[in-house]
């Protein structure tokens, strides 16, 4: 195994050294849509005793280090709403190699992203305690985006199970559009609105521009029943209005992982 790994950090030293000639190095070399294939496919051919979390986490660090030698990068976390759990979470998807930078709040994560070549940003993919709208800053055509949410694969037992978002300059090449993350701004904003939204959206609200206005962040599954329209009418519906609408990333939907369905398979 280690023989392989260093064969194939000599084929990745040449590729980059082609990239370089060419001119094409540049950005971060992390590709959502082909990691949250690969880790579905790992999990679910998983077998036997040794346990997941292994087998899980010596592919994430393989996978990272080797995107991380192509184009080094950092990764900024949000720690306000709890060190340990977001520590784990970055040291779990990115491993050691990749250097860490803490922040306190969502805004400093994405500022730092947006100011840097390749960085990755993480943040709760929650209503965290006093973190405002942060993704009001992701609004911009050239501003960082939503490209992941992590984990890749959910499970109850899951050792770094934080559900978080994962922000970069926007990802051409590699980026996965099944889940749309929206940015809403809305006025006449209630309990009866988001009511309403809850059985057709993941939705984090948050106080905005006055004591009846929300921003809202809504991920959104492409392809489905429910669409943005759907949103929208519901939001008008229950009586709210909506001010402005921006696409501000997207990321793979969500994928849960059961031990009985390995055991059974």
């Amino acid at each position: 195994m280690h023989a392989l790994l260093i064969e194939r950090s000599e084929i990745i030293d040449r590729l980059v050294a082609v990239k370089r000639s060419r001119a094409a190095e540049g950005g971060s070399a992390f590709r959502p849509a082909r990691e949250a294939s690969m880790m579905r496919m790992i999990v679910d051919r998983h077998r036997g005793i040794l346990p997941l979390d292994t087998v899980e986490g010596i592919w994430r660090v393989i996978i990272s280090t080797f995107t991380y030698v192509q184009a080094p990068y950092a990764v900024h976390a949000d720690l306000a709403s709890g060190d340990a759990a977001m520590r784990d979470s970055a040291r779990f998807h990115f491993g050691f190699t990749v250097p860490f930078i803490a922040h306190m709040g969502a805004s400093g994560v994405v500022a730092a992203v947006a100011g840097s070549k390749g960085d990755l940003g993480l943040v709760p993919a929650f209503a965290a305690p006093g973190a405002g709208a942060w993704w009001t800053a992701l609004e911009g055509e050239h501003a960082p985006k939503i490209i992941a949410r992590l984990p890749f694969v959910e499970r109850a037992d899951h050792p770094a199970g934080l559900p978080v978002f994962c922000i970069a300059h926007p990802v051409t090449d590699g980026a996965v559009t099944e889940v749309e993350t929206w940015s809403l701004h809305v006025a006449g904003w209630t309990a009866h609105a988001a009511r309403a939204l809850a059985p057709l959206a993941e939705v984090i609200a948050v106080p905005d521009r006055g004591l009846d206005g929300a921003a809202l962040l809504a991920s959104i599954p492409v392809g489905g029943a429910v669409g943005l329209d759907t949103v929208l009418a519901a939001l008008r519906a229950a009586g709210a209005s909506v001010r402005a609408v921006a696409l501000v990333g997207s990321h793979a939907s969500r994928y849960t992982h059961c031990p009985q369905d390995a055991a059974q398979g």
